[in-house]
């Protein structure tokens, strides 16, 4: 390996970190990964234990790699917020993708909803920075008081990396202060949280480079010290973008514990009403999608509810059994939303349910049930991402579901469309490299990186006859639901 220009990619999701060492033709040299607490990272987490695991996963890699020409690094990571003081000191519990805090206070009392929502491009309330000072400066008024900066989770390690605050345009649009047409802090959003753009970083490109490794820092990471740190970005839309890079139509999922549905546009108004807006990572694109509710999550949580034993083991053992069961899972459904509906029902109120349940439905009946409420909440999102007169729009599936050729073609028969399966099952962590090699420019754009390392596609198309089924249970399934 010695001799090798590199790239570390960093993936900070809610179930693990990942980190890897990638190199400018797409090839992972090493790996390593730290396991996150089943209870972190969802609604609220300790920003400290967050920053602990990126230093023992990127001292892995140095340990194994010590000779390795590293050029640049680039963090995705999940939605969130963390406050922090003047020395860069977490104040309180840092909030998660599913952090509801404040979000019913800031909804009634906006002075123009209707403008408020349209500026942040969001259908409704849905947590973020704003929320959370609304409901700090009430209940830990001193934590708000103490208050330096706002950030996402990875521009807290990026802090902690570099010693500079900074966010990217799309992880920014997340805190529900930002206008996502023009890409700026917008003042009259931020005043509900009693805050203002001073407490609220600098907005980046994805790929532009804001800082580099502190001497203190590499002493914790093992990275050279003065080592480039990119903006970096949301999990979802870096992972999206390491599937179709800046080709706009397509609809890449990446599924997780929740599915993100992203559909790249070339204008705010092509946004669907009931979609998020975001700018892309890349200047003059936007985005239209959002996170579903709990799709892979409610999985995990009904394996372990069941003492099924770890989820990909109890599905690898399963499968066969689970293969047997037919559509409609012999009368047993549920919806998976244990933390509320997101993208696009933006109920935060709605919880799972289970019904149909009889004395000879075992837990493999359950699962199976599982797994076809979490294609019916995608399913829900593909639809309001393409208009009916499109029905062989692709998908594009990466992630967790894309590994499983049972659960792809499961998706493909409840869609009712074609599913092309990425062969990069982790998209966010590829995605994050390809900014790293643009921001050290080793690459000249997001889309020229992407084009250079495109992953196969194997196409999964719908059994008609199941499919029809699948559209009957599903119209049930909306029906039984609300």
């Amino acid at each position: 390996m010695a001799g090798d220009d590199v790239v570390c990619a960093v993936d900070v999701g809610t179930s693990a970190i990942r980190a890897a060492l990638v190199t400018a033709g797409g090839q992972r040299l090493l790996e390593a990964r730290r396991e996150r607490s089943p209870d972190e990272g969802t609604e609220t987490f300790d920003a400290e234990h967050l920053w602990d695991g990126l230093r023992q996963v990127l001292r892995r890699l140095s340990v194994d790699a010590p000779h390795a020409r590293l050029r640049c690094l680039a963090i995705a990571g999940h939605v969130g917020q963390v406050l922090v003081d003047e020395r860069s000191r977490p104040l309180g519990m840092a909030g998660g993708w599913a952090d509801s805090r404040g979000v019913r206070e800031v909804a009634d009392e906006w002075p123009d909803p209707a403008t408020a929502l349209r500026v942040a491009g969001r259908p409704a309330v849905t947590g973020g920075a704003v929320p959370l000072l609304h409901w700090m400066r009430e209940r830990e008024p001193t934590l708000h008081e103490r208050t330096r900066w706002v950030l996402a989770p990875k521009d807290f390690l990026v802090l902690r990396l570099t010693g500079e605050a900074a966010t990217d345009v799309t992880s920014a649009a997340y805190t529900l202060g930002s206008d996502v047409t023009r890409r700026a802090w917008d003042p009259a959003l931020l005043a509900l949280g009693g805050k203002g753009p001073r407490h609220f970083p600098p907005q980046h490109a994805a790929t532009d480079v804001v800082g580099a490794v502190t001497p203190a820092a590499a002493g914790m990471t093992g990275l050279p010290p003065g080592l480039p740190v990119a903006a970096g970005g949301p999990d979802g839309t870096v992972g999206a973008a390491a599937v179709v890079g800046c080709a706009a139509g397509t609809v890449v999922d990446v599924a997780g514990t929740t599915d993100v549905l992203t559909r790249v546009i070339t204008s705010p108004d092509e946004r669907p009403a009931a979609a998020v807006l975001n700018p892309y990572l890349v200047p003059d694109l936007w985005t239209c999608g959002g996170a579903t509710g709990m799709t892979g999550g409610a999985l995990a949580h009904w394996t372990r509810l069941l003492s099924l034993g770890d989820p990909a083991d109890a599905l690898r053992k399963l499968e066969p059994t689970l293969r047997d069961i037919p559509p409609g899972s012999e009368g047993l459904s549920m919806s998976p939303l244990l933390t509320g509906s997101r993208f696009p029902g933006w109920n935060p109120d709605e919880r799972g349910k289970l019904w149909g349940l009889d004395e000879h439905h075992s837990p493999v009946h359950v699962l199976h049930a599982v797994q076809e409420a979490a294609s019916y909440v995608v399913r829900q999102a593909v639809d309001t991402l393409i208009d009916d007169d499109a029905p062989d729009t692709p998908v594009v599936l990466t992630g967790g579901p894309s590994r499983s050729p049972a659960l792809a073609q499961l998706r493909a028969d409840v869609l009712g469309r074609p599913i092309h399966v990425s062969t990069e099952a982790d998209a966010t962590l590829h995605g994050a490299a390809l900014l790293a090699l643009v921001a050290e420019g080793l690459e000249s754009s997001l889309s020229a990186a992407q084009a250079h390392m495109t992953p196969r596609v194997h196409v999964y198309t719908p059994r008609t006859s199941i499919a029809t089924r699948y559209d009957q249970l599903y119209e049930q399934w909306l029906r039984a639901k609300d």
